[in-house]
């Protein structure tokens, strides 16, 4: 598998450091959850496993409705999954697809994850490569509790 690290930020140095088991192991669960996915109108199937700080691991899988707007994304799955299991720290997310090359968190996803801090690892993987990113690079101007301020 090709390795990609998108991004000029500290957290995407630090992505490169972590042992390439570790990242195989989520991106797997990822994998796993993503045969669950719920994707009827699209055959978009996306698979997410997100990794708590004090090592959990939460999946999720999207869920599609025919109302598209309440469609739910595997990210978001798993971020509910994790505060559903007292987690609201976290280290990586992988996100799996079938596409070359990998897709990223959509934008609201990308969004709700900032929520939890931007220094978070993403990891996304398709059947013949990987990206990785920091939430950071991929969200340069997160709209954060600050914002409310």
């Amino acid at each position: 598998m090709v390795s990609a690290v998108v991004g000029h930020s500290e957290g995407v140095r630090q992505a490169r450091a972590r042992p390439a088991a570790m990242n195989a192991a989520l991106v797997a669960r990822a994998r796993d959850a993503r045969v669950h996915a719920y994707a009827p109108y699209s055959q978009f199937r996306v698979g997410a496993a997100l990794e708590a700080a004090d090592g959990r691991i939460f999946v999720g899988t999207n869920v599609e409705s025919a109302s598209y707007g309440v469609t739910l994304c595997a990210e978001r799955v798993a971020v509910g999954a994790a505060v559903a299991g007292g987690a609201q720290a976290f280290r990586r997310l992988a996100v799996v697809t079938e596409v070359e090359p990998p897709a990223p968190p959509c934008g609201a996803c990308r969004q709700l994850l900032a929520e939890f801090g931007l220094d978070l690892e993403i990891i996304a993987a398709g059947p013949t490569s990987e990206r990785h990113w920091t939430l950071r690079a991929l969200l340069p101007e997160p709209f954060t509790r600050a914002s409310l301020a």
